[in-house]
Order: C-alpha cells, then sequence, then structure tokens
C-alpha cells in the first residue's frame, strides 16, 4: 500500500504545479480586463464630441445635462478682442476637466441660430448649469457680477449668465461651486 500512496503523491503535486499558475493567470486577467474596460469608458467619455470645446452644431443641451458635469457654454466670436483673451482660458479649462466639468464655446457670428435660446445680448458672454442639470446659482451673485433670468410666468429660474471676460481662477471657484469632483 505505501507504494501506491507514493504514486499519488507525486501526480498531486505536478497538478498543482499545473493548476496553481493557471489560476494565477486567470485572476490577472481577469483583473486586467476589469481595469482596462473601466479607463475606455473613462476615456470614451473624455473623447467624446460633446466634451469638444467649439461647436460646430446646435447644441443639445439636455444630452450635456445627462452627463451630471457642470456646464460652461461661452458665447463669443473669434474676431472679438475680450473672446480672443477667453479663448486660451477655455482651452485650457476644456483639455483640463474633460469629464468633470464640459467647456464649450459658440461662435455666434459663424452660428448666429445657435444664440437663439439663450440671453446673449453681449459678448462674451458665459451660460452656467450645474451638475445637477439646474441653472447655477451662485452664493452671491453679485460678488460673482452674475445675472439670473427667470421666466415672467412662473418666476422659474432658467438662466445663469457672466457677460465679459473671466478669468481661470473665477471659473474655477464657479466650476467647484457648481458641483465638479
Amino acid at each position: 500500500m505505501d507504494e501506491s500512496n507514493n504514486s499519488i503523491r507525486p501526480t498531486n503535486k505536478k497538478l498543482l504545479r499545473i493548476i496553481v499558475p493557471i489560476i494565477i493567470v486567470i485572476i490577472v486577467a481577469g483583473i486586467w480586463a476589469v481595469k482596462n474596460t473601466q479607463d475606455k469608458d473613462e476615456a470614451d467619455v473624455k473623447d467624446s464630441s460633446d466634451f469638444a470645446l467649439h461647436v460646430t452644431s446646435k447644441i443639445d443641451l439636455e444630452k450635456l445635462k445627462s452627463y451630471g458635469l457642470p456646464i460652461i457654454i461661452d458665447f463669443g466670436a473669434d474676431s472679438c478682442i475680450p473672446c480672443k483673451e477667453m479663448a486660451p482660458v477655455l482651452k485650457e479649462l476644456n483639455e483640463e476637466l474633460r469629464g468633470k466639468a464640459i467647456i464649450k464655446f459658440v461662435d455666434v457670428w459663424k452660428y448666429q441660430a445657435f444664440v437663439e435660446d439663450y440671453p446673449i445680448t453681449v459678448i462674451p458672454t458665459q451660460v452656467f448649469f450645474a451638475a445637477d442639470g439646474k441653472p447655477y446659482k451662485p452664493k452671491d451673485p453679485n460678488v460673482a457680477q452674475m445675472r439670473l433670468f427667470a421666466m415672467k410666468d412662473t418666476g422659474e429660474h432658467v438662466f445663469t449668465t457672466h457677460e465679459g471676460g473671466i478669468t481661470k481662477e473665477a471659473l474655477l471657484e464657479v466650476i467647484s461651486e457648481m458641483g465638479a469632483d
């Protein structure tokens, strides 16, 4: 009987030497697959045309709101001097905050029809929506130099705007207050 027990033990050891590395490889491959799927999903969101800075078709505001991110839409023009000063700030924020906030620029002279749904009287004007999809309500609109627009019949708050140029630091404060991660 000793001989039969000895012959089983080496077979079990050989089997374990094969099975254990296979199990380890499967576990590592599973972890890698899960991680890469999450990274790809995040990259897809960040590369989406909804996150492109320059607007070339009418904005689907409801779709943008569905991301659950703060939204800033800057209405200006490529040939407007204050707008040109805002351009690098918007570009930096769009790149730095992709996936955390939506930053858009609409050239009102090229795309006049895209302005129709917004209270734009001067350029540049920024329109703000909080992460919950509602118009941003600043803690102190006067300090932030914000204008709040409401429906005449219901009093419902529908837009918050800032007219003129605004610094990167000020925009970052607003974005943070609007619920950016």
